[in-house]
């Protein structure tokens, strides 16, 4: 049985990865594609339905964003949403104009049509509107199934061809009923079966893996100890035993007894063929004098492919590499405009080994997004302390670092995160937290330890709360809890007498500091 899928073109829509969200906790796996697919590549025994998103364009614009306009007469079911609908109408000859008052935020939306698309949605409810653009004329065959105020064709659709349109985004949580429009889509009009599962993506995964790869080819992969890479290996190792030959690179810049825990849990536990690496010495050696947060990641970078080579060469005959890459990595990576998106701070899992290792990629988790992987791994029987582990920076503590990054720069560092985190723990705070750390500051302060003066280290701690960490809220931890957090950073932390707490969301700030 083929698994079935719900395509969503995307015309660059902040929510995105939201409208997958949403499909996927249906059980309904769905893949975002760019405007530029084929309608030859779309195989309707497969894709069971198609979501054109929505934009920040306008249809009429030069330079706006389209789609092979086949899509629409293929028998698949089609929803277009804000810019999505919007283009729908003009593909097929409607018209679509400035509208005379914008909508934005929450707005009433009426039905006037309870079709399959608005089943058990009341006449009158609240959805989220974000529109300077409305339909002014509807395409031939297509009727009014809803308005607002301002909009009076807010959704419409055409029955007999299966495409519907609406306004407002359903995929936000602000939209009352969004969830329930959604589902209407997917398992009435789509008629989608929802079986797709962690545990049928794991099968299916091994069984592709055992493909490729064959019965005597190696893989190789860099183990960081991260809930990504972690997956990752325990899943192809699934498949294919000791023929996965895993590397982990210590580069001096990992948490506490990082190198400690990996050897436990996947060299000991999972009998997983694992190489350890000691290579801080090269790494901070090289790091010396920078303080540039992306020239840090660039000479991270460089060092590790380097060490990486070296380590995969005493391997033998490889042909391929694995890596723990996500699905928020591949679409961040790519524009609904065909051009490169604002560089925030340089992406540390895209990208890869140098291609003169000719090595052919294996990506096991790039379709799947944090939580999924999370789900993945619970059942693989991965242990929580790997699970649930906060993200952690490819580059490490350099970018924890503010300015020069030495080994005993990182030592302190090291202690103060490590008293932070274990107190999060007692206080059972720490699961309630989407990411905590510290990050050491190139100032001192002055201090009075034991009746003489003190100048020393001025430490930042850092916890937010997130869904997926696209926005993030600071976290409200308790008066007490920070004063037991200072009280013992300072106490038992040489070199560190003064300790602030950020409380910047995002945005307008990032989560980490470099």
């Amino acid at each position: 049985m083929s698994r079935e899928k719900i395509l969503i073109i995307d015309f660059g829509s902040q929510y995105n990865q939201l409208i997958a969200r949403k499909i996927r906790e249906l059980n309904v796996f769905c893949e975002i594609v760019p405007p530029n697919i084929s309608a030859d590549t779309i195989k309707p025994s497969e894709i069971k339905g198609i979501i054109f998103s929505g934009g920040p364009a306008s249809v009429y614009a030069p330079k706006a964003p389209h789609c092979d306009a086949r899509i629409l007469s293929m028998g698949i079911p089609v929803l277009g949403i804000c810019y999505g609908m919007q283009l729908m109408a003009k593909m097929l000859g409607g018209k679509v104009e400035k509208a005379r008052h914008r909508e934005y935020g929450r707005a009433p939306f009426t039905v006037t049509n309870r079709g399959l698309l608005f089943k058990d949605v009341p006449k009158t409810t609240i959805s989220w509107m974000s529109h300077g653009d409305k339909v002014k004329r509807m395409p031939k065959g297509f009727v009014r199934i809803g308005r607002s105020g301002n909009t009076p064709i807010a959704a419409f659709a055409d029955f007999n061809r299966k495409l519907y349109g609406v306004q407002f985004h359903p995929e936000v949580a602000h939209t009352i009923c969004g969830k329930i429009i959604l589902r209407n889509f997917v398992k009435e009009i789509c008629r989608c079966r929802g079986d797709w599962s962690m545990r049928s993506f794991i099968q299916e995964t091994v069984r592709d893996i055992r493909k490729r790869v064959g019965r005597s080819d190696k893989v190789i992969l860099g183990l960081s100890g991260g809930v990504d890479s972690s997956v990752a290996a325990v899943l192809i190792h699934k498949a294919i035993g000791r023929r996965l030959a895993c590397i982990f690179v210590d580069n001096g810049l990992l948490r506490k007894n990082e190198a400690r825990l990996v050897r436990e849990i996947f060299q000991k536990h999972f009998k997983i063929n694992l190489h350890c690496v000691d290579a801080s010495d090269k790494f901070l050696k090289a790091l010396k004098g920078i303080t540039d947060p992306e020239k840090k990641r660039k000479v991270i970078g460089r060092t590790f492919i380097k060490v990486f080579e070296q380590e995969a060469k005493k391997l033998g005959n490889v042909r391929f590499l694995a890596q723990g890459t996500l699905y928020p990595d591949l679409i961040e990576s790519r524009s609904a405009f065909g051009g490169p998106s604002a560089t925030i701070k340089t992406h540390h899992n895209v990208g890869g080994l140098p291609k003169r290792m000719n090595l052919k990629l294996i990506e096991p988790l790039k379709y799947l997004f944090k939580d999924e992987v999370r789900c993945v791994g619970r059942e693989l029987q991965i242990p929580k302390e790997i699970l649930g582990r906060h993200p952690f920076p490819g580059p490490g503590l350099a970018v924890r670092i503010i300015g020069d990054v030495t080994r005993q720069r990182c030592d302190i560092l090291r202690e103060v995160d490590d008293r932070f985190i274990s107190i999060l723990k007692k206080e059972r705070l720490y699961d309630k937290i989407w990411q905590a750390f510290a990050v050491l500051l190139p100032i001192k302060s002055v201090g009075v330890m034991g009746d003489e003066r003190t100048y020393e280290n001025v430490v930042a701690i850092r916890a937010v709360t997130s869904v997926d960490g696209m926005t993030a809220d600071w976290a409200k931890i308790p008066y007490n809890v920070l004063g037991k957090i200072s009280n013992r950073i300072i106490n038992e932390v040489r070199g560190v007498n003064r300790v602030a707490y950020d409380i910047s969301s995002k945005p307008p700030s990032t989560i980490e500091w470099e």
